[in-house]
């Protein structure tokens, strides 16, 4: 599994697309961090980091959906999927082995943000004014909804074998888990308001966010991501 993995991370890496993709997003935020005049942290007036974690799951909903949609997709599409089953690896370890090697390139995309932290921590009055106990808890939840992006990635590419499909159907299904379920929720449907706000990535995130790391809200982000390989191994052994 350790060699499909590596595989996969050399695959993204070895083309222009994958370090395309992973400059857009860093550019992306660093415009949005540090640039635009709505939300810039030098026009704030005071040290944080907000825009960062506000912005960052919408860049998100597009990015990761484009790092996954090529992992089972591509290999149905070109016929090497029956040649992948033919090793000594389990569906279940095929699927994993790809949504870890998607992990991996989401850790590689968020570590450059670390520098924001750095260089808020130098432009606080006095210097390391921040509240750094909230930073690493938006961080981690950061973290976590690519970690569930991802396996909502690899779901949708194990539905089709074409890769833009594979791409709408994972930027709809994170829309929904981050921005639908919480926009369903202010509608007010009484008691069930509650419940379904909590399906929401949202909801947990703001929950990290505030610094307190809760083992219900980490539990809940572990539980989608098995949710989505188990689906993904569900649907590709019944085709």
């Amino acid at each position: 599994m350790k060699s499909l993995i590596i595989k996969e991370i050399n695959s993204f890496l070895g083309s222009l697309l994958g370090y395309l993709i992973l400059a857009l997003f860093l550019v992306a935020i660093g415009l949005i961090v540090w640039v635009f005049p709505q939300s810039s942290v030098l026009d704030y007036g005071y040290a944080d980091l907000e825009p960062l974690f506000t912005y960052t799951p919408y860049v998100f909903t597009f990015l990761i959906p484009a790092l996954s949609m090529r992992a089972i997709a591509e290999e149905r599409k070109n016929h090497t999927w029956e040649l992948l089953r033919t090793s000594p690896l389990s569906v279940f370890q095929i699927v994993l082995a790809k949504y870890l090697a998607i992990l991996v390139l989401v850790a590689i995309a968020l570590l450059p943000t670390l520098l924001y932290f750095f260089s808020i921590l130098q432009l606080g009055d006095p210097p390391g004014n921040l509240d750094q106990a909230s930073f690493f808890g938006s961080w981690i939840g950061l973290l976590l909804i690519g970690a569930v992006f991802g396996a909502v990635g690899v779901f949708s590419s194990s539905l089709t074998s074409q890769q833009v499909v594979a791409f709408v159907l994972g930027v709809f299904f994170c829309f929904l888990l981050y921005f639908g379920l919480s926009a369903a929720a202010d509608l007010q449907f009484g008691t069930w308001a509650y419940w379904v706000e909590e399906l929401s990535l949202s909801f947990h995130y703001i929950n990290l966010s505030r610094g307190v790391i809760d083992s219900n809200d980490i539990f809940f982000f572990l539980g989608m991501i098995w949710f989505f390989l188990g689906a993904s191994v569900l649907t590709l052994r019944n085709k």
